[in-house]
């Protein structure tokens, strides 16, 4: 099963299927994990591409065959620093690189999808959503924003070099897009207890309009 042909559970329940997208250094993953405290289901698209080239796996063999060895470590494993290098700042190299990886994610991201609990809220943690023309296939999207100024801060705290997170930055949709197809924005340019305040607004958000919609189909 392909994402994009993913339509829901196959019967009944209630289904909430959240994309949550934000740029690099913006605090996604944080909104992801409050979700996941709260209850929801959550599905790492970055995780899913690890798992699709780890060794042995046959994404990784038809990427050296594309690439060439320099893309691997002594170990076999895919060296994503020297991946990277080559495809970021070339568009049909990172064409290549997608045409291999992205069915494999998509079918395994629907696969864990059709196994989520009818009612769960499924949220599904993908940095490249929109840029990947997925903004559609959800009931909610959620945003999260914060300044470049800022999420360039966060990151070089955490030791990304420089180059790195503008080559990252550049690679992705601007927020004006983002904002485009947001059904919920999440603004993460204050502390945590913000963060988490807002993520559980839109926790409340959703579920309540799922609430909403049962109450009135049973009166």
């Amino acid at each position: 099963m392909r994402l994009e042909d993913y339509d829901g559970p196959a019967c009944g329940g209630s289904m909430i299927r959240v994309g949550l997208t934000g740029g690099i250094g913006s605090g996604k993953s944080s909104v992801a994990r409050r979700f996941g405290e709260l209850g929801a289901v959550v599905i790492d698209a970055d995780a899913i591409a690890r798992e699709v080239v780890a060794p042995g796996e046959p994404a990784l063999e038809e990427i050296a065959h594309r690439f060439g060895t320099v893309v691997l470590q002594p170990s076999g494993e895919l060296d994503r620093g020297a991946l990277a290098a080559l495809v970021f700042s070339d568009a049909e190299e990172l064409q290549a690189l997608n045409a291999i990886t992205h069915p494999r994610i998509a079918k395994r991201s629907a696969e864990l999808i059709e196994q989520a609990p009818r009612d769960a809220v499924v949220v599904y943690d993908m940095p490249l959503l929109i840029e990947n023309g997925l903004a559609d296939q959800w009931d909610w999207v959620v945003v999260v924003l914060a300044p470049a100024k800022l999420r360039t801060q966060r990151l070089l705290a955490r030791g990304v070099g420089a180059d790195h997170i503008s080559e990252r930055m550049a690679a992705q949709v601007s927020d004006d897009q983002r904002k485009a197809v947001a059904d919920i924005i999440i603004d993460n340019s204050t502390d945590l207890a913000e963060l988490q305040r807002q993520t559980d607004d839109a926790w409340q958000r959703m579920t309540g309009a799922r609430d909403d919609r049962a109450g009135r189909q049973q009166s």
